[in-house]
């Protein structure tokens, strides 16, 4: 299988690293997950080209996962995201 780039947008909230584990959980071994501040002013501008709405929010090879479209991080919406 290709190996896929994950990007979680977060706040480096406790909600968001909870966010985070699940996604490492989730990810294949040969994934790059990758944790990003929206704190950061071109972060948060990338986030919002992708449709970001509120963190954390998770991308797969740059799109954002439909979960995170309408409402936010779930392990069914990530399951179904990454094909787990």
């Amino acid at each position: 299988m290709t190996p896929r780039t994950i990007d979680v947008y977060s706040a480096d909230c406790p909600l968001c690293a909870d966010a985070v584990a699940l996604v490492e959980r989730l990810a294949r071994p040969d994934d790059t997950v990758t944790v990003r501040s929206v704190n950061a002013e071109a972060v948060a501008s990338e986030a919002a080209r992708l449709g970001v709405r509120s963190v954390p929010a998770v991308a797969v090879d740059g799109e954002l996962a439909s979960c995170c479209r309408a409402g936010g991080v779930t392990e069914a919406g990530l399951h179904a995201a990454l094909g787990a």
